[in-house]
């Protein structure tokens, strides 16, 4: 009697035990649990920890609520500008309802991956090129919201959609690149400009300045000379400057003046010729006959008997002012 209640209890314990083996399930903290029990969903839903089904009723199906990272493959399309580009792009979404996302749609991932592809291509036609690579945090936002809208209902909440990449043809990338090196360009030409324009400024303070003191000029000469004069490598050229011979006229001692009569003194010690007559020579003067035998010492000589003192000394008193003996006269020439 006592070994068939033994045999009965072990029996039994035997039952329960693989009772509990076929019912015992685990949930997962990242996990929520939902039964269906002859195909029909159960209102409560499992949360974390240990639960029991019933056996050959009830299928357990657990739903993870992690926030998944779904990668979009790169897609090809035309922008608004006409640029033929390739996008690729990254979602980040999880499920807050655990219900809907079994229920509702079969397979929630497939679903937002799909959706995720169709908006992108979607914002890539409705965008200029520029936007998608500079704007690219409004068109993130307008992608979550074009994805978020029909997901709501999936049971998915969109937690973040990012575009990770642009890819531009070559031909493009080229007419980029030439684009921004003649920005570049323009931009150090404007600033070079307006250097020219401000030293042009100082340049004129500082000439204005030097005018006024022309020994300036020199200090300022001298300080490039010694700048140009210390590097070894170069050939320096001194240019003389025109102020420092005005320096030096200034400087000079004034010419010393010729005692005597002045002009007409010197005018007599020159000789013959138009500016050395003087104004009581020029007067006595006669035009001479044209032939070879008027040829003399010069058109303004004044011709004098031999022995005879010139006109200009004649109407001078003795002892005052430089006489000259007039040269001899020729005997064939005749007197006039």
């Amino acid at each position: 009697m006592v070994e068939e209640l033994l045999t009965a209890v072990i029996a039994a314990g035997a039952g329960v035990a693989v009772y509990v083996g076929f019912a015992a399930r685990v949930v997962k903290q990242y996990e929520r649990g939902l039964v269906f029990r002859f195909g029909r969903l159960r209102e409560e839903i499992r949360g974390p920890g240990f639960t029991t089904v019933v056996p050959g009723v009830d299928r357990l199906r657990k739903v993870n609520m992690q926030i998944v990272t779904l990668p979009v493959p790169a897609q090809e399309g035309i922008t608004r500008d006409n640029v033929t580009v390739r996008v690729d792009a990254v979602v980040y979404f999880k499920v807050v309802d655990p219900a809907s996302a079994v229920v509702a749609v079969e397979d929630y991932r497939f679903a937002v991956s799909q959706m995720a592809q169709t908006s992108l291509r979607s914002i890539i036609g409705k965008s200029d090129l520029d936007d998608l690579l500079s704007n690219r945090e409004m068109l993130n936002q307008g992608l979550e919201l074009m994805i978020d809208s029909p997901a709501v209902g999936w049971g998915v909440q969109i937690d973040r959609v990012e575009i990770k990449d642009v890819s531009l043809p070559e031909t493009m990338k080229r007419s980029m690149a030439r684009q921004a090196e003649a920005d570049r360009e323009r931009r150090a030409r404007v600033i070079n400009a307006d250097a020219e324009l401000q030293a042009s400024h100082k340049l004129a303070e500082a000439a204005e300045v030097m005018s006024e003191q022309p020994a300036a000029l020199q200090l300022r000469l001298l300080q490039t000379v010694v700048a140009v004069a210390a590097e070894k490598n170069s050939t320096l050229v001194l240019p003389f400057p025109v102020e420092l011979l005005r320096f030096l006229e200034r400087a000079a001692p004034p010419p010393a003046t010729v005692h005597g009569h002045g002009a007409a003194a010197s005018s007599a010690v020159t000789g013959p010729g138009p500016e050395a007559a003087s104004p009581e020579t020029a007067s006595l003067q006669e035009p001479a006959p044209a032939g070879p035998a008027t040829e003399g010492p010069g058109p303004a000589a004044v011709e004098s008997a031999p022995g005879e003192a010139p006109p200009a000394a004649l109407d001078r008193p003795a002892g005052d002012g430089l006489y000259l003996d007039a040269p001899p006269a020729d005997p064939d020439r005749p007197r006039g």
